[in-house]
């Protein structure tokens, strides 16, 4: 049963929100009564979407369609959102690209957009919207990192560079923050069930052919709790946990070897 009025309900932007881990997290915040602006590229799936959480949840939900690899497209998501009067409450920036293969072979334009995409769509959204919370002195930001974010990547190197500037930049801000009611959190998931493979051209990774990838609801339960809890960083899963504090006692480029073999291109053993 719904406890709180149209005029009470908080509302949670979310990037990335037609599938996997964005998706996740727009059911948890609507299973919450949160309004909802959901933000992809894909308006058919924004719209499905829209309709289920209407219907289950009876939340109200914005979408925007928006291609968020466009330099501009930030400050016009902004701007069209303060436009129709929206307070955001929570800003969830969880969308994000990769691409696969050596770095000296793969293509430059791509690589150029995931940065565009992965760091200066995020800063320029975290940074709007953050003064506006600042402004009301309350709100809650959950950025996607990764685990790749404190760890070499073979075969991923740009992205991971771009998931340790994420997380080193939302660690900075969280230190400004003290003092204030508004949080900022990091999530650290490991391969995880979505299409984020198969856009990054990933999918003869030796972890996607041998299903080593975590379930997407899991990890998004693990971002929002730890939002909510306006916890500094999750690592997403147990295994995770544990590879981590491992990672940090080991030499780099020991690590680098370990990742290589979960990055590199498998045999292909199922028909």
């Amino acid at each position: 049963m719904k406890t709180k009025s149209i005029a009470t309900r908080q509302t949670a932007l979310i990037t990335g929100a037609s599938s996997g881990i964005g998706y996740e997290l727009a059911k948890l915040f609507a299973r919450d009564d949160h309004d909802l602006v959901l933000v992809s590229r894909m308006a058919p799936m924004l719209e499905r979407i829209a309709r289920e959480l209407k219907r289950d949840c009876g939340v109200h939900v914005t979408i925007i369609a928006k291609d968020l690899f466009r330099p501009e497209a930030a400050q016009e998501l902004y701007d069209e959102i303060r436009a129709a009067g929206i307070t955001v409450d929570y800003l969830v920036n969880d969308a994000g690209q990769g691409a696969y293969g050596r770095f000296a072979e793969t293509a430059l334009d791509q690589e150029l957009s995931i940065i565009q995409l992965n760091v200066t769509t995020l800063v320029v959204l975290t940074k709007l919207f953050l003064r506006d919370m600042l402004a009301r002195d309350s709100g809650r930001i959950l950025q996607l990192a990764s685990m790749v974010s404190k760890t070499p990547s073979p075969y991923q190197a740009v992205y991971a560079g771009t998931k340790a500037f994420v997380y080193n930049f939302t660690q900075s801000v969280i230190d400004e923050l003290k003092g204030t009611n508004v949080t900022m959190t990091a999530l650290r998931p490991g391969a995880t069930d979505t299409d984020f493979f198969n856009k990054a051209g990933a999918e003869d990774m030796w972890a996607v052919q041998h299903d080593k990838l975590g379930p997407a609801d899991a990890v998004a339960r693990d971002g929002y709790e730890a939002l909510m809890a306006g916890r500094p960083a999750i690592v997403s899963g147990l295994q995770n946990r544990i590879m981590d504090a491992v990672s940090n006692v080991i030499p780099d480029q020991a690590v680098a070897r370990g990742m290589r073999k979960l990055d590199q291109p498998a045999r292909k053993t199922r028909h």
